[in-house]
């Protein structure tokens, strides 16, 4: 269960959250490992990184696929923190040799955002 700390201030400020050890099961049913990214504007409330920690570890005995994984990650954050904004990167560990990167931000309109910040525009890419 995620839980939440009260923001202590109305300031604007960013949160990131590198988690590099993130396990599931692949749809075919082998461990599958990511590297987790989160850019995290909040609002009201403030992650509580012991329950993020333990969030992550609920996934070692699912058999999920990479895209769900991102969208049910997102969704859940988004209900419990409701932040300013939010963006999440997972990078997959190679599995037959290609890499994946999956990418969710709250700011994109097809997430209902306005899609004022363009910080991820012209970016390069090093993972």
């Amino acid at each position: 269960m995620l839980l939440s700390i009260k923001n202590p201030t109305s300031q604007g400020y960013e949160v990131q959250i590198k988690n590099p050890e993130v396990t599931f099961l692949g749809v075919k049913n082998q461990p599958d490992f990511a590297h987790v990214f989160i850019t995290f504007y909040p609002g009201v409330k403030v992650v509580e990184l012991k329950s993020l920690k333990t969030y992550f570890q609920q996934f070692r005995s699912k058999i999920i696929s990479y895209e769900r994984l991102i969208n049910v990650v997102y969704d859940d954050m988004i209900k419990v923190y409701n932040p300013a904004r939010m963006r999440i990167v997972m990078i997959f560990n190679p599995r037959g040799g290609i890499s994946s990167k999956l990418t969710i931000d709250s700011d994109w309109k097809i997430r209902g955002g306005q899609e004022r910040f363009e910080d991820w525009l012209g970016q390069t890419d090093v993972w």
